[in-house]
């Protein structure tokens, strides 16, 4: 029988000193791979570390009170704003002015024909000095007939007749009178003159026109002293008007209260305020004014940034404080509020930094970097 076993001996040899060449070489590899990690990693360059976020912080200044501006939409108007007319009717004789010319208290702005009252005055100044002459005559007929009587030469009768005679002239000459006034009355009423220093608005006629009795002439504008009409709500009183501003197209006027009227507008379900605005102004009328109130509300708060407020959960506003370089949450609860600013109050404290802008770039724990702080 053949002996195999010198055979298998030398397979398992071969094998064993294979192995052991692989594993040498796979060992030689990885030290050689972690050598050439090492170096790599010792040679990369460093990580930067990251700064701080620079913030820019209000120290935070409590106040007592703070001031309300309310506006409210108003127009400007004349102080009197007339339409002129004659009471009676006629031909427009004359017409003295013309749209946007000013005039003076007194002028004559527009002459009706008076030729007929002229003749009509003429008339009854010849009927009273025919009448006074005969009246002349009556007072000596009666002044003989009581001679006469008195001589026993004239009866009762005739001294009666005489008398009345004279009393008939006296009363027709008092009615010729009256009628006189009444056209010399007719003749004033014939001409307008203007009722107070104005410009002239609308003209509704022209010269040579036949008008009929109030037929509207001319509208006359005071121009002095405009007042400003506006709609306030029931809330306000007198004393909340003491002391306001009007805005005409940029600009301020003080104003005055005139009237406060104690009806209620059945339209707007406001109260009509009349203020009289004081300066040198020329309004336009009918143009839009703007009535501003200030008034002062005691409350302890801080004025702070819109943009340091964010909204919380709910109806919570908050905004961020730095304490010790550490970003801090502070509920606040906005009082007022203007276009750029708010009046609150709040968790924080007096001298409190609040961040006043880019709160968006930091969160409530994070550590920062404060630039200067205002106060």
């Amino acid at each position: 029988m053949k002996d195999n076993t010198k055979p298998s001996i030398l397979r398992r040899a071969t094998i064993l000193t294979g192995t052991a060449i692989v594993i040498g070489i796979s060992g030689g590899a990885v030290a050689i791979g972690s050598e050439f990690l090492v170096e790599r990693v010792e040679n990369a360059p460093q990580a930067a570390v990251a700064s701080m976020t620079s913030v820019a912080v209000d120290l935070v200044t409590f106040e007592d009170h703070y001031t309300t501006s309310r506006r409210f939409l108003g127009q400007i108007e004349a102080t009197a704003d007339t339409v002129l007319s004659f009471e009676l009717g006629g031909r427009l004789a004359e017409l003295t002015v013309g749209e946007g010319e000013s005039v003076t208290q007194g002028d004559v702005v527009a002459r009706l024909d008076t030729a007929l009252l002229e003749a009509e005055r003429a008339r009854l100044v010849a009927s009273r000095n025919a009448t006074q002459a005969q009246l002349a005559f009556a007072q000596s007929r009666l002044a003989r007939a009581q001679r006469l009587q008195g001589e026993g030469f004239s009866s009762q009768e005739t001294l009666d007749q005489a008398r009345a005679t004279r009393d008939e002239l006296n009363s027709r000459i008092a009615e010729v009178e009256a009628a006189l006034s009444s056209v010399a009355i007719n003749i004033e009423k014939s001409v307008i003159r203007a009722p107070f220093d104005g410009r002239v608005g609308a003209q509704n006629v022209d010269i040579t026109e036949t008008l009929s009795p109030g037929q509207h002439v001319l509208t006359l504008i005071e121009i002095g002293n405009p007042i400003v009409r506006v709609g306030l709500p029931l809330s306000m009183s007198e004393q909340d008007m003491a002391d306001v501003m009007i805005n005409v197209e940029g600009a301020l006027y003080p104003a005055q209260l005139d009237q406060l009227r104690p009806d209620i507008d059945p339209t707007t379900r406001t109260r009509t305020a009349l203020f009289t605005l004081q300066g040198d102004i020329v309004p336009t009328f009918g143009q839009t004014a703007t009535l501003l109130i200030e008034t002062d509300v005691a409350a302890r708060g801080a004025w702070i940034s819109l943009d340091a407020l964010q909204q919380g959960s709910g109806s919570i506003w908050t905004a961020l404080v730095v304490e010790d370089q550490i970003v801090r949450t502070a509920a606040v609860e906005v009082l007022y509020q203007q276009s750029d600013r708010a009046f609150v109050r709040g968790t924080f404290a007096e001298g409190a930094q609040l961040i006043r802008t880019g709160a968006h770039r930091v969160v409530p724990g994070q550590q920062v970097h404060v630039l200067q702080a205002e106060g």
